[in-house]
């Protein structure tokens, strides 16, 4: 299979990505899975987030004043 000409944003973001997609540690993005604040999904034995769930949290996260 050849590789596509544009990029294909992934649905499902490792730990490390996670991390950098929402700017912050990977001991902050394992604290929370731990206590499921952030949602996980796991695919064949590892550890993913969902953009959508990760969008979801961020959406959360906002302050409004």
């Amino acid at each position: 299979m050849s590789k596509p000409s544009f990029p294909i944003p992934s649905a499902a973001l490792t730990v490390d990505e996670a991390a950098d997609y929402l700017r912050v540690s990977r001991a902050t993005i394992w604290r929370l899975l731990r206590n499921k604040s952030l949602a996980r999904a796991r695919i064949g034995g590892r550890t993913v987030v969902r953009r959508v769930d990760a969008d979801a949290f961020l959406a959360r996260a906002v302050d409004v004043a």
